[in-house]
């Protein structure tokens, strides 16, 4: 069964009548750590506001991502973008490719997806040193749900695994996906609210 239909697939009316499955019982914004992480993390994902669009191939991911030029009319635009392959990757599209601040949206990787709390870890392997109020407001994360981690923590080994003999600096989350305010934990200092689309290619 997809991500998709796990999420998005009306339950039963038998289940949801037994007894321990009422969500009042649980509280709106009590995390369900039984939930697998792909469920958790679209689940945190929607509530912080950012836009998700699931791809079972990369037909989907290259329609999805026309879709989401059309929706912001995109089209002939400044993309800023640090990555080679995404450009290669999504080189029909007649956008200008560069580094300036004040391109229309910003086209990007990530280093994990945090089921714990729906947030996208990322470093300088994905902004240099950037921080991420000098981005473009608008993002387009390209990831896999194999890149899908409980926790922080579990991200940040994760890291340190993949780039033996070089840990990436930057190490950040982008969180809010719409202005909201409150407190942020410790990896959310210095961020700000992006307009957010995550493009998620099933892999697994």
């Amino acid at each position: 069964m997809s991500i998709f239909d796990k999420i998005f697939k009306p339950k039963n009316s038998e289940e949801s009548d037994k007894p321990g499955t009422s969500k009042s019982e649980r509280g709106k914004y009590m995390p369900d750590v039984s939930a697998p992480a792909d469920e958790r993390f679209t689940k945190h994902f929607i509530l912080n506001g950012g836009k998700f669009l699931y791809c079972v191939d990369m037909e989907e991911v290259h329609e999805s991502f026309d879709n989401i030029l059309l929706e912001n009319d995109w089209y002939e635009q400044d993309v800023y973008c640090l990555d080679e392959k995404l450009e290669s990757l999504f080189t029909n599209y007649n956008l200008k490719y560069g580094t300036e601040t004040e391109s229309k949206f910003m086209l990007s990787t990530c280093e994990n997806l945090i089921a714990d709390d729906g947030s996208l870890l990322i470093s300088s392997n994905q902004i240099k040193e950037k921080k991420l109020k000098e981005l473009p407001q608008n993002f387009v994360i390209f990831a896999t749900t194999s890149q899908i981690v409980n926790s922080i923590g579990e991200g940040l080994r994760g890291i340190k695994k993949k780039n033996t003999g070089y840990i990436p600096t930057n190490i950040t989350t982008i969180k809010n996906f719409e202005p909201k305010e409150g407190p942020k934990d410790f990896m959310s200092y210095g961020s700000s609210a992006k307009n957010l689309y995550l493009l998620l290619l099933e892999d697994l």
